[in-house]
């Protein structure tokens, strides 16, 4: 059985991930709003990916009899100067998500909640993966440019995305 506390901090998660959510969706519009078809579409999977994590605690919770806490979702910033600044807010994001998820590992631990622990271990491999994915994007952007011609070739690649 999962403790209160725990439910808390896993609530908490889900509040953060639901905030993710809304950070990339308006990413997403914003890209839009910049003619950068592609980078919205990165955008909007990643705005679907974060909806999935925030479901997956939300349901683990379910399933150990914890209840839901949902929070007011702050708004996100709407706008940025350039394809490259939304990248990089979107690797400090996602930076912050990794010390928030290692938060709860340590906790686990702490509290020897193991079914907890091995929850928590595939969001642990899943930020080493979305940090990648923005670094490699803003490498990138930064050897080839974000604007013109590179950052036409950038936005084409984004647009593949599912």
């Amino acid at each position: 059985m999962i403790s209160k506390k725990m439910a808390d901090a896993l609530n908490g998660q889900i509040h953060w991930e639901m905030y993710s959510a809304y950070v990339y969706l308006a990413m997403s519009a914003n890209s839009d709003t910049l003619g950068l078809k592609g980078c919205a579409n990165w955008f909007m999977a990643q705005y679907r990916e974060e909806m999935e994590h925030a479901m997956k605690i939300y349901d683990y919770l379910l399933e150990q009899g914890a209840e839901i806490e949902l929070m007011a979702i702050d708004q996100p910033q709407k706008s940025y100067p350039s394809a490259l600044a939304m990248f990089e807010t979107a690797l400090e994001h996602e930076k912050d998500v990794t010390r928030r998820i290692h938060k709860l590992v340590d906790q686990a631990i702490t509290e020897k909640d193991h079914a907890t622990q091995i929850i928590l271990q595939w969001f642990v491999t899943e930020q080493v993966e979305e940090e990648a994915n923005v670094s490699e994007i803003i490498g990138k952007m930064k050897m080839v440019g974000d604007k013109g011609n590179g950052l036409f070739m950038i936005d084409r690649e984004l647009a593949n995305r599912e």
